[in-house]
């Protein structure tokens, strides 16, 4: 039997999904959110300390989430489909290519994310203005699929 597809962001099991925020509300979250829809974006990273400080249980496989733009609008349900916690100096070619945020190679995606990782708002968010990430940093690599595009 195959599932229903989900009918909108009205949808009840969509209300009941936790809400997937890429980046801060603005330009760099609406450019996440387009790739996600366009099926460009299919892996995406976070920082373990920013799950522990927030006391988040890191994603599952098969867990699935309502993916908020930057109006706070549900727009898409998303599914993770591998999680894997390594070194900021492991991530591999194809997890920064697959992030679908242009890059042509490991040293511009991770020149990016420590743009966005040293930035005021993240810092701010972390309660640590000093923060910095290294090779070892600790950051969670999330694969997932486009479940429902609900614009």
């Amino acid at each position: 039997m195959s599932e229903q597809p989900y009918t909108g962001a009205d949808d009840p099991r969509v209300a009941a999904l936790p809400v997937e925020e890429f980046a801060f509300p603005g330009p760099l979250r609406d450019r996440l959110v387009a790739a996600v829809l366009s099926g460009a974006k299919t892996s995406t990273t976070g920082l373990l300390t920013a799950y522990e400080r927030e006391g988040a249980p890191l994603p599952a496989v098969g867990g699935r989430g309502a993916v908020a733009d930057s109006d706070g609008r549900i727009v898409a349900v998303i599914e993770t489909t591998e999680v894997r916690v390594v070194p900021l100096g492991e991530v591999d070619l194809r997890h920064a290519l697959d992030e679908g945020e242009g890059y042509a190679s490991v040293a511009e995606w991770r020149a990016g994310h420590e743009r966005f990782w040293h930035g005021p708002e993240l810092r701010a968010a972390l309660g640590d203005p000093a923060f910095t990430v290294d090779d070892s940093t600790p950051v969670v690599l999330e694969r997932l699929r486009l479940v429902a595009d609900l614009r």
